[in-house]
Formats: C-alpha cells, structure tokens, sequence
C-alpha cells in the first residue's frame, strides 16, 4: 500500500509535523545522525536534551499507535550515513513518498536537496510565518525592522488587539523594560525536572561518545517531553512572567536564571508552539496577572522577534553567514572555553554557559556578544561558539542574532546601529563591576575596566563606516570631546595584542 515517511528530525518534535498521518498506511522516521545532532561540536547538555526528547517522543508515538521507524546513534547496524538510512527505509517501504519539515539549517536543507531521493520539503509549522510570507512583506521595504514585521503579525493573529489597534493604545512597551537590578533581588528558581531512565541512559551515550565537547552532562533538569515543557511555561507564567518586562535586561552573579522563561529551549526543538506560549501570557494579562509591559514584551520576543529572525536566515541566506562588514578578523579568547579571565561579567557568563548550556539574552548580546564587537573576533569564529555553547542555538536563530546583533557584521540588515557599550552599561545593568578586578571608573591602564577603552577604540577605528549613522551621532561628538584618547587606544591595543594572538 502506498503511503508516506514522516521523517521528523531532532528538533521537529511536535505532533504537527503528522497532522495528516493515515495510520493505515503511514510511517513515522527518526534517526540520531551526526549531520542533524552535531553539524559543531555542540554542549553535551545540549545533545542530551535533542537525543532524550527524540527518544521520548518516539515513545509518545509508539503509545499513540503511530508505527515507528527509530535509528539510535549506538545501533549496531547504524550506517551513519543519512543517505544510507533514508535508503534503508524507503527500501522497506518502497511506495512510500517522504516527508519531512523545513530543516532550521540551511546547509541540511541543501544536503537533502543532493541526495538525489523522493525528498518532499514541506513548510515547518512551529513557526507562524513562513519564509515566503517574510520574502513578500520585506519587498515593500528598504529597510527591514523588526518592529514593523511584529505589528503585521500581531494583527495576522489578532495578539494584544484591540480591533486594529494594540491593546493599551501602544505596539512597544520596551522602555518601561530596562529596571536595573535591586540590591537583594529575589527571582524564583527555575522548574527542575528530574531525569528518568531514557536520560539517564542519553547522559551516559553523550559522556562515551562526546568526552571531548564542552559542558558537562552530568547536572541536567530540562525538560525532554511535551508534558514536562508545558509544565515549564506554566511555571514561568505563574511565578515569573509579573516581573519579568521589569528585570528582562539585568544581570545578576550567580544568577543566570532571574525572572526569564527559559522555554527556548523547547520552542526551539519542538516541544512547545509559539502560539499556545504567547497566548498563555496574554492569558494572564487577562486576568490581571501580568502588566501589559511584561506580557507585551516577552510576547515581542516570540512573535515578533523569533519569527522575524528566522525570516532573515532564509532570506539572506547562504551569503549573509559569509558578511564581515567590520572586517573583524580576531581570535577568539580562550577564556570564552575556560573563563580564565579577571573581567567579573565574562567570567560569570562563561561559567554559566559551561555549567548550563544557557545565557539569557543580555548576557549573550551585551557581554560576550559586546565584547566578540569591541575586540573585532572574527564572525565565523564567534558565530561556531555560540552555535556550540548554547542548548537553543540552531543555525537559523544563532546565526542573525550574531552576525546581525551581536557583531554588526551585516553592517546594519538586521539593526539600525550596532550593540557597542563601555562598562557604564554593564555597571548600571548589573551586579559585576561591584567585585570585579578592574575598576569601572577608569578609562585606560592596567587597573581599568576593558570594557571601557575596548568601547572607544571600536568608535575610532570604525568612524569612517559609522559616523553617517544618524543613531551615532551623540557619540562621535562624544569621541571629539575625549580625554586621554591616545592612552586609552593604547591601552586596547596592548590588551587585544595580549588576548588576542592572530
């Protein structure tokens, strides 16, 4: 009987992919293989959470009734060779059309366009647009804003609407979002699920076979079914969400988790939908749980920004992984891999990162993402980094935020100007220039803070390209008017010399 192979890749785990599965006739494939799990050296926590969730949603089909065709990575028989078990499948089921959601890698995608197979590549609904709807909407633009493609959608699905007008009679609360944080701030811990038998199981297969990738498998509590992540946005809408537009751009030491949702993780790989999170927290804006500037802005970050990002990826793509618009050509640290560094702020993101595969958003964009800017790394260096260290980068959301925010290596397709801050942004947005080595108030020496002379070497050294940038004005005028110019450059080009061999 003629039929289809729905081949779910590991981060498609979500029952939409099937939504037209005959039992009858129909089949589902997984396979653990390394062009899907590991395109870089991703974090061992990060190959726990894909390889567990694969395998628990195998089980949740299994027990649906749904008949499934597994490929674990340590099978004895396992070619691993995508080609070749695509082969194996269609070769039992020989009248069988495959298959398969929109890869979030551009490069898989163009993997399975030359295998030369019946391969149908369908649009990949954990998304609420699409990369033609995004191509259309960007035609009637010069410039491409975030905000503007957030405000089509917010009325595409009728989110935070009023008939045709934004709820509270505003699209952006962003500005009433930006509290430092309070001496003795209290942010509730996040759910920890704990680890059954099948994790127990993939922690092991990742510490054999993955000895050598960064992070630590050992400590993980994500969750790795649909059931635990519902149970994590429910968690965040309840005990978190009030606060969170408040405090959504502070750092704390020690304390990476603050008021943030942590479900990128499973928005990411499948486990939850965008639509039943944002519409959770207006839920909650309903019933006067959450104020509008805390629910409006983490409903931006999954609706507007999310969507937006990826429209980007395949719409830029496969030259904008390739842009180097500052001609930034730096080594990356080693303290990014060991946080062997005196600098409080990247020391306490490295760790983190090492311990728990996660950053929130500020500490990715505004410390080691301002950073990778000030000292000019190498976009293809630092892009591979946070591809590998984070358990929510998949190329198709890592790659925009650094290439575009991080780094401004697009030279301003994704934002307006880039993300450069002195440590005064960091001293006013954190806890970390309080027990830091260097001292923030200095501006150049071996006792001032890096962040300080870094920031004013970027601005010289990328006038030429910047200084017609309207948004930049203030601080060119700002840079006329420096003291001690010639010994703060000299200070970053002693430290960049020093940290950064090429």
């Amino acid at each position: 009987m003629s039929g289809k192979i729905y081949w779910i890749l590991s981060d498609h785990l979500h029952e939409t992919h099937l939504k037209d599965f005959n039992p009858s006739c129909d089949v589902v494939f997984m396979c653990e293989f390394n062009e899907d799990l590991i395109p870089v050296k991703h974090h061992k926590k990060k190959l726990v959470l894909v390889i567990s969730g694969m395998r628990h949603f195998a089980r949740t089909l299994i027990d649906k009734k749904y008949t499934v065709h597994y490929v674990r990575l340590d099978d004895p028989d396992h070619s691993h060779s995508i080609e070749l078990e695509l082969k194996k499948v269609l070769q039992k089921h020989p009248d069988h059309q495959l298959h398969v959601g929109m890869p979030s890698y551009y490069g898989l995608k163009e993997t399975l366009k030359d295998l030369q197979l019946p391969i149908s590549i369908v649009d990949n609904p954990q998304f609420l647009s699409t990369p033609d709807e995004f191509s259309s909407w960007s035609e009637n633009y010069k410039v491409l804003r975030m905000e503007y493609f957030y405000r089509k959608m917010r009325v595409k699905y009728g989110i935070l609407m009023d008939d045709q007008h934004p709820v509270g009679g505003k699209w952006n609360y962003d500005a009433e979002n930006r509290k430092p944080p309070n001496e003795g701030l209290d942010s509730p811990p996040p759910l920890q699920i704990n680890k059954d038998d099948i994790t127990l199981e993939v922690i092991q297969l990742v510490n054999d076979k993955f000895k050598d990738h960064f992070g630590d498998a050992d400590d993980f509590h994500y969750a790795v079914t649909r059931d635990d992540a519902i149970r994590v946005l429910k968690h965040f809408i309840q005990q978190s969400l009030p606060l969170f537009g408040d405090y959504q751009d502070a750092m704390i030491k020690d304390n990476v988790w603050m008021y943030h949702s942590h479900i990128s993780f499973y928005l990411n790989c499948g486990l939850l939908s965008p639509i039943e999170c944002i519409e959770a927290a207006e839920e909650a804006f309903e019933k006067d749980h959450a104020p509008i500037a805390a629910v409006e802005g983490f409903i931006r970050q999954v609706l507007g920004w999310r969507e937006f990002i990826r429209g980007i990826y395949w719409l830029k793509m496969p030259e904008y992984e390739h842009l180097n618009a500052l001609n930034a050509n730096h080594s990356l640290p080693q303290f990014y891999w060991d946080a062997n560094t005196k600098m409080n702020c990247i020391k306490d993101a490295v760790e983190t990162t090492h311990k728990n595969a996660y950053a929130h958003h500020i500490q990715r964009l505004m410390i080691t993402g301002n950073y990778a800017l000030l000292t000019g790394i190498a976009p293809k260096a630092i892009n591979e980094w946070y591809w590998i260290v984070y358990a929510d980068a998949y190329h198709w959301v890592e790659l925009p935020n650094v290439i575009g925010m991080a780094t401004f290596s697009d030279g301003g397709v994704l934002a307006s100007k880039p993300y450069a801050a002195s440590g005064s942004y960091i001293n006013k947005m954190s806890n970390y220039c309080k027990s830091c080595h260097y001292d923030i108030k200095l501006k150049h020496g071996e006792k001032a803070c890096p962040f300080n002379y870094l920031y004013w070497s970027f601005i010289q050294k990328n006038q030429a390209l910047l200084e017609g940038n309207p948004r930049m004005k203030f601080v060119f005028n700002q840079l006329k008017k420096l003291k001690n110019l010639p010994e703060i450059l000299e200070s970053a080009e002693t430290f960049i010399k020093t940290n950064h061999p090429k």
